[in-house]
């Protein structure tokens, strides 16, 4: 790969920093969205989606919390293991429901709001993944180019979302909720043991909060080696 000039990685730089904001601010407003409207229409997949994006956010903030702090190292362990009890939560929590919705008790109303919300998803994120991943190939870095393959991992968990409110709404296959919520479920299952093992996936917070550390961007030299650790984006 031809060696960058220092103003153009800078900009690069920058630009990775945004889409990182906006994938934050998006799992904000998508979370929100997404709990309204599942409340309102008992529907576990909304919930569980909204739940999701709320868990993404507050491990952003917690990695953040950490990166603030004098020895980071030393919260590190601490800090994913929390990470990774309230995704093990969420995943039991989507369980017990999906499994309530499917005995019957609970009947997932259509949600035209929660369609509305998926398929902008579906657009959204693969749109950031393809950006991202465009602008992690110029820098070499090898995180960035891991982020924007789990920001399209999270697009097709709202593809699964969407296709179950659908189906519920078009045909009136109520259960397809209850498979989507087992979905997330399952998508949950797997950041909870990513964070409980330290291999995580997910956004690079330390872009936003700390550019003085080290450079979590990375060069050819020793980006390609390190962990990562943080979240906020489905």
């Amino acid at each position: 790969m031809a060696s960058l000039s220092v103003q153009r990685r800078a900009v690069l730089r920058r630009a990775v920093r945004w889409i990182v904001a906006a994938t934050i601010c998006w799992n904000v407003i998508e979370g929100a969205v997404a709990l309204v409207a599942g409340a309102g229409s008992s529907s576990i997949a909304l919930i569980g989606f909204g739940l999701d994006s709320g868990i993404e956010v507050l491990s952003a903030v917690a990695v953040a919390w950490q990166f603030s702090r004098p020895d980071p190292e030393r919260w590190e362990r601490p800090t994913l293991r929390v990470i990774a009890v309230a995704f093990f939560a969420l995943a039991a929590w989507v369980i017990v429901g999906a499994v309530l919705a499917l005995a019957g008790v609970v009947r997932a109303e259509p949600s035209f709001v929660g369609i509305v919300l998926a398929a902008v998803s579906v657009v959204v994120m693969p749109a950031l993944s393809a950006l991202e991943f465009r602008i992690g190939r110029a820098l070499g870095s090898a995180t960035v180019v891991a982020d924007s393959r789990q920001t399209l991992l999270c697009a097709a968990l709202s593809l699964a979302v969407l296709v179950g409110l659908a189906l519920n709404a078009l045909v009136g296959w109520w259960w397809a909720d209850a498979v989507a919520a087992l979905v997330i479920a399952a998508f949950a299952v797997r950041e909870g043991v990513e964070a409980w093992r330290g291999d995580t996936c997910t956004t690079p917070i330390g872009i936003v909060v700390d550019d003085d550390h080290g450079d979590p961007l990375g060069g050819d030299d020793h980006d390609h080696d390190q962990p990562r650790a943080g979240a906020a984006h489905r």
